[in-house]
């Protein structure tokens, strides 16, 4: 099925939350990163400037500057009604207010947007849909991440969630999925059981993050080669 632009919420993070997400120390940026689901996260364009090694992954890639503008402003009043009427789910500490919150993703988005043809023609903006096979061989990069994708959209399925996170463990020496709760804020049903299924052959692990923005969305989920 064709990847559709109006069926996507895009809704874009920044390198302080990438840090604080999956507990980056500078030893963990120095590393070839290859970040799943992006969106438009300023993450990458912030880390180029500090001439670190990011490639992000994402459909949403396909579309143009233009398209992409436009659907974020069709749905950035959306998403943020949506938060205002439902505050009590969320931690307002390290943001303070919900147009704190706004200030902070349109920034991110904007930053996103003037580096997004420049990082297409660079390789460091895929359209790419997972579970498909990457272009990339075995364990091209030290470190994968997913930021709300997986895990977050557990109606996708154990199959399809096994099926991505093992592509990503074929480029990938280890992986982090943050966070650990579904659409309705609770912790995932697939969660347990993809534990389980990735310990035989990995290190798998959920550690505590200093990110919490969602009330209990403090958790990340670690893959690790032996």
């Amino acid at each position: 099925m064709a990847f559709e632009l109006e069926n996507t919420v895009p809704w874009g993070r920044n390198l302080d939350e990438y840090r604080s997400m999956f507990n980056l120390t500078n030893s963990d940026l120095d590393k070839r990163i290859i970040s799943f689901g992006d969106g438009p996260a300023s993450f990458n364009c912030e880390m180029t400037a500090l001439s670190k090694s990011v490639v992000s992954i994402d459909p949403i890639y396909g579309f143009s500057t233009s398209q992409l503008t436009g659907r974020i402003e069709q749905i950035k009043d959306i998403v943020i009604e949506q938060t205002r009427k439902n505050l009590e789910n969320f931690v307002w500490t390290k943001i303070k207010n919900i147009d704190e919150l706004e200030t902070i993703r349109l920034l991110a988005m904007d930053r996103f947007l003037k580096d997004f043809e420049t990082g297409k023609i660079e390789g460091r903006y895929l359209n790419h849909q997972l579970p498909d096979r990457t272009q990339f061989d075995d364990l091209t990069f030290e470190l994968g991440l997913s930021s709300h994708f997986l895990i977050l959209y557990s109606q996708l399925g154990f199959d399809f969630h096994v099926a991505c996170m093992t592509e990503m463990l074929r480029v990938a020496r280890e992986i982090r999925i943050f966070p650990l709760l579904d659409l309705n804020a609770k912790r995932s049903e697939l969660l347990d059981s993809l534990v389980a299924h990735f310990q035989t052959d990995f290190v798998v692990g959920i550690e505590k993050t200093d990110y919490e923005f969602q009330k209990k969305g403090d958790q990340m989920l670690t893959i690790k080669r032996r």
